[in-house]
């Protein structure tokens, strides 16, 4: 009885909103490391804004002589003018190296960020992938660390010089007229209240942002992997709503999210405006006055300028950093889940594996109040098959979960050579192991590479052995390069039926003292069913071997029959045993074949 596992699919990694300063300060865990490279390119941005800050200052000095000299002695301004370019060119000489610096840095932690995020998911236990959608963690693996790259390449190096050149502003401004200041008390305090009052609305829109635009993904990739059955159920319409539902659901968080965000560039530069209006009145006032030369005043609109552009830049960028502020909380929501519980320090080693096997009174629940198994008891002498029938969602899949560790039981135990499991090393317990699954998988490689998978060392003898055992050596001879034929990850390039062998073959060459066939043949005809049967009395040769099957023909040689029902074992026995009892196995096995007059 599986139900449970499925159940709550959706948004991942709920969890309360941190504030900013605790997103950023988990994010420099990515920077240390590039610390001396940061400091670098801060000091870079400050010559480079600095120098750029120069540029008003001689544009006021080049008016000043024209004024004082009264149109003569040009090649003053003319040198001026020259210094100008100069100091324009090297500034944006030291910004171009300063981007190149930036872009690199933010490469360099994307790819770490996006490398440790896939270790942590091959850490995670099974039950977080049984609750979350594959495609909302494609999402964050792709979407949300670029957006996080974005801003540490762009954003971050525009903040930075943007501080440079408030500051630097600030301090010209003053040295030229200090009175003229006075339009910036009430003018900078409107700006930053309203950019603070703007950042917490948007933040929790961009987090919707990414949450929905995660769902749309998980959608697609789960509608596109099983495109055939929408098809051949005549369905593509069906999904085509509700991926419009999705879709729609995402470009109305887009564009509230972007449309909210929108509006603080504007007003911010409307403030901007009127302060730099205000200035170009009270300095014009001034220098009717005799208070101030005509090039100061200028110089002064100047930095003006400069001093409430990065105010206005900060808020035309907002909406990119509450972005990428919101992914970096999806990527370290993430990296911040459990990983599967580490082995106790006391953990014992696996040295010589018999393969006996015990549930004792073994209970277990996906969920707290929804137990799935109850009072499981039974013994695996090793060497022995044990096969495990009963209708669909009875629990068969989970006995083998808690066998592999895959979960751990609510209650009971589970001994292996008379120790409880979760006293041994779950690593060294899962390579006592071989697995068949019914759902099979290959990876992007050859036919040699997806056999030899499991097991260093493997010779081209060795899996051409294997793959005659499992009847798929001809098939893999006739593929156009044999066995260094490409294969691709979902097995298109070849049938279910062929993708089945190939994964049997790959079982065959590992030898663990224990075999798993978890519905092993279900993807093959009955004559190659047959053929396979024979391979596997060889593959289980002094194995201990469990088997779960549909087909009750292919375990009818077995040492003992587990029949389940809700999650309770019902009968046990030999197939002649069960048969004899006219109980459920006799139900089963009349209701799969119709033909009592032969099981009498």
């Amino acid at each position: 009885m599986n139900g449970g596992r499925g159940a709550g699919r959706g948004p991942a990694f709920a969890k309360p909103k941190e504030k900013n300063s605790v997103v950023l300060l988990k994010l420099w865990h990515y920077l240390a490391k590039y610390r001396w490279i940061i400091i670098f390119a801060a000091v870079l941005s400050i010559l480079g804004n600095a120098l750029g800050l120069l540029s008003p200052r001689l544009s006021g000095a080049a008016i000043n002589a024209i004024e004082n000299n009264a149109g003569v002695q040009f090649p003053i301004v003319i040198r001026y003018v020259i210094l100008m370019v100069v100091v324009a060119a090297a500034s944006s000489l030291i910004g171009w190296g300063l981007s190149a610096i930036m872009i690199r840095l933010s490469r360099n932690v994307v790819s770490k960020m996006r490398k440790d995020l896939f270790d942590h998911l091959t850490t995670l236990p099974i039950s977080f992938f049984d609750t979350h959608q594959t495609g909302d963690v494609l999402s964050i693996l792709s979407y949300d660390v670029d957006t996080v790259g974005a801003t540490l390449s762009t954003d971050l190096t525009q903040i930075i010089s943007s501080l440079v050149t408030v500051v630097g502003s600030f301090i010209m401004m003053v040295s030229i007229a200090p009175e003229l200041l006075l339009v910036f008390v009430v003018t900078i305090p409107c700006s930053i209240a309203i950019t603070r009052w703007r950042a917490k609305i948007v933040r929790p829109l961009f987090s919707k942002r990414s949450r929905m635009l995660g769902a749309m993904n998980g959608y697609s990739e789960e509608a596109v992997s099983g495109l055939k059955t929408i098809r051949a159920y005549h369905q593509e319409q069906e999904f085509n709503d509700r991926f419009k539902t999705h879709n729609d659901n995402a470009v109305h968080a887009t564009w509230h999210a972007d449309h909210t965000a929108a509006v603080t560039g504007p007003t911010v530069n409307l403030i901007n405006n009127l302060s730099l209006a205000a200035v170009s009145v009270f300095g014009a006032l001034l220098y009717m006055g005799g208070k101030i030369l005509l090039g100061d005043v200028s110089s002064f609109v100047l930095y003006s300028r400069k001093f409430s552009g990065p105010i206005n830049e900060f808020a035309n960028i907002l909406a990119e950093i509450q972005s990428s502020l919101a992914a970096a909380e999806r990527v370290l929501g993430l990296l911040a889940l459990t990983p599967e519980p580490a082995d106790a320090p006391d953990a014992k080693s696996i040295a010589d594996c018999r393969g006996h096997i015990e549930f004792r009174d073994v209970s277990f629940g996906y969920e707290e109040d929804n137990t799935v198994l109850h009072h499981i008891n039974f013994t695996a002498a090793p060497g022995k098959v044990m096969a495990i029938v009963g209708e669909t969602g009875c629990g068969k899949t989970t006995m083998i979960n808690l066998l592999m560790r895959f979960y751990d039981v609510t209650a009971g135990q589970i001994l292996l050579d008379g120790a409880d499991i979760r006293s041994l090393k779950r690593e060294e317990l899962r390579r006592q192991f071989t697995m068949v699954l019914q759902d099979t998988w290959l990876f992007d490689g050859t036919v040699f590479e997806n056999i030899a998978y499991g097991r260093d060392g493997v010779t081209r003898e060795d899996v051409e052995a294997a793959a005659k055992a499992a009847h798929i050596h001809d098939m893999i001879l006739s593929l156009p390069n044999g066995y260094d034929t490409i294969v691709t990850g979902s097995g298109n390039s070849i049938s279910k039926g062929q993708k089945q062998l190939l994964t049997i073959a790959r079982a065959m060459l590992i030898s663990s003292p224990m075999l798993i066939l978890d519905e092993a043949t279900s993807n093959v005809d009955t004559q190659t069913e047959k053929r396979i049967q024979d391979a596997m009395l060889q593959l289980m040769q002094g194995r201990t071997c469990f088997i779960i099957a549909h087909r009750l023909s292919t375990i009818t040689g077995a040492d003992c029959i587990l029949v389940m029902d809700k999650g309770r074992i019902v009968e046990s026995g030999t197939h002649q045993e069960l048969l004899q009892k006219k109980g459920t196995y006799f139900e089963l096995y009349h209701a799969q074949f119709d033909r009592p007059q032969d099981a009498a």
